[in-house]
């Protein structure tokens, strides 16, 4: 049975709309709550808020970025959701971006995939209440350890998108999110994860494959597909190098330069204008709720997928993303 998880909309009013998301979420059935993390509210308060204002459901965040927090703050962390949410969490890393790095967490964007392994490493000794003891080429050093508090299991879950990235998640993670793929390219980079499972000599069956399907259900298809391609114009023109690169090797490399090269001028309106309808149909699931629905089976159809979640598009009201939420609730069968 593949879960059916969400992603917490951002740009939420108050705390109290953050809650009552998540509350309606979980009184839909959903699995897994998810919620971001870049320069709006801070997540660690959100995820200690939402598990004392949820019983059930799942608490995930979609990625804490490695130069953001300490390895071992982030293993502190990590226990101290876990205690308070009784079991609840996963904790989501990733690579972040040059951007956030730089221009918010003020630091040099240096060797991505090696800081995010040697995190996840601190962070495993940290949760398990061993001294710290690391000699890695970003951190090294040691001597303390938890106190205070149990060390508690914190699985730990990568949001990557290449192949070398996908392989350190398989090698060393206990799951992988990915967004933005074809279901066919998600199928390949699915060998790349088992490839790392098998250098770590682990087994796929171990990791937690949920991957992100930004979604817009509404009965007018045209409207929700004219969210998805702000949207997809959005993640191809400003939002970093990766996701334009990643949607490019996907075989859309024509169509993302066309993109990027009318966001970086200043035309907004021809940006969206080239997100083709196949990006549409491939990369998200936006129209009518039934078309929707079979778009969101069609990934959790995809052998070694244990999660869909459910994201949104960033131009999408209140009332929107309700009926979507609504129309995708676990329940639709």
């Amino acid at each position: 049975m593949v879960d059916r998880d969400i992603v917490l909309p951002s740009g939420l009013d108050s705390l109290d709309d953050v809650v009552a998301v998540a509350q309606r979420a979980e009184s839909l059935g959903y699995d897994r709550l998810s919620l971001p993390e870049v320069t709006g509210r801070d997540g660690v308060t959100l995820l200690a808020t939402l598990a004392a204002r949820t019983d059930r459901i799942g608490l995930s965040n979609d990625v804490f970025s490695p130069w953001g927090r300490s390895p071992a703050m982030l293993g502190q962390t990590g226990v101290t959701v876990q205690e308070a949410s009784g079991g609840r969490y996963r904790m989501g890393l990733g690579t972040s971006s040059p951007n956030l790095t730089e221009g918010w967490h003020l630091a040099a964007y240096e060797r991505p995939l090696r800081r995010l392994r040697e995190t996840i490493d601190i962070i495993r000794q940290v949760t398990a209440g061993e001294e710290l003891d690391y000699d890695g080429d970003h951190f090294d050093g040691g001597g303390l350890r938890l106190r205070g508090v149990e060390p508690r299991s914190v699985p730990v879950d990568v949001a990557a998108l290449g192949p070398k990235a996908v392989e350190l998640a398989g090698r060393f993670a206990d799951g992988w999110v990915p967004q933005l793929f074809t279901v066919a390219a998600l199928e390949d980079r699915l060998e790349d994860l088992r490839r790392g499972a098998a250098l770590g000599d682990r087994s796929t069956d171990d990791l937690r494959v949920a991957v992100t399907v930004r979604s817009c259900a509404l009965e007018d298809a045209s409207r929700a597909r004219t969210a998805a391609r702000k949207q997809l114009a959005f993640m191809v023109g400003a939002y970093g190098p990766y996701y334009r690169q990643s949607i490019a090797r996907q075989g859309f490399e024509a169509a993302t330069d066309d993109i990027h090269g009318a966001w970086t001028d200043g035309d907004r309106q021809r940006a969206i204008e080239a997100v083709t309808e196949e990006m549409v149909d491939s990369l998200v699931a936006a129209g009518t709720p039934e078309a929707v629905r079979e778009t969101v089976r069609r990934y959790e159809a995809v052998d070694g997928v244990d999660a869909v979640r459910i994201g949104y598009f960033g131009d999408m009201d209140a009332d929107e993303r309700r009926q979507t939420t609504n129309a995708l609730a676990p329940s639709d069968g």
